[in-house]
């Protein structure tokens, strides 16, 4: 729910009112004493906040950043391949040799 920003025409007090957007906006100022006509300003107001997949900065990256993030993405992926299949050779040299049977 938003705030909204008034003026009293007649005691020239500004405020802010916290309302939802199916309010109706105020006709008079909120003291009591005055009671005047008040006008809702117009303001810039908050920026709007995306949250969630299809709304982060990156999602519309140019082509060639999107083509280097796929590059360094292979690269990285075959460095722990390559890593995986050294540890798993190496397991199997070092094994014991198996009992013979007979």
């Amino acid at each position: 729910m938003p705030n909204y920003d008034y003026h009293c025409e007649k005691c020239g007090d500004t405020f802010e009112v916290f309302q939802s957007m199916n309010d109706r906006k105020l006709k008079k100022c909120p003291d009591k004493s005055c009671g005047g006509k008040v006008n809702r300003l117009l303001g810039t107001g908050a920026g709007i906040i995306f949250k969630g997949s299809g709304f982060y900065g990156t999602d519309y990256r140019s082509d060639s950043y999107k083509a280097g993030e796929k590059a360094e993405k292979k690269s990285s992926k075959e460095q722990k391949d390559k890593t995986s299949t050294k540890k798993k050779s190496g397991s199997s040299k070092t094994g014991a040799s198996k009992p013979k049977s007979g």
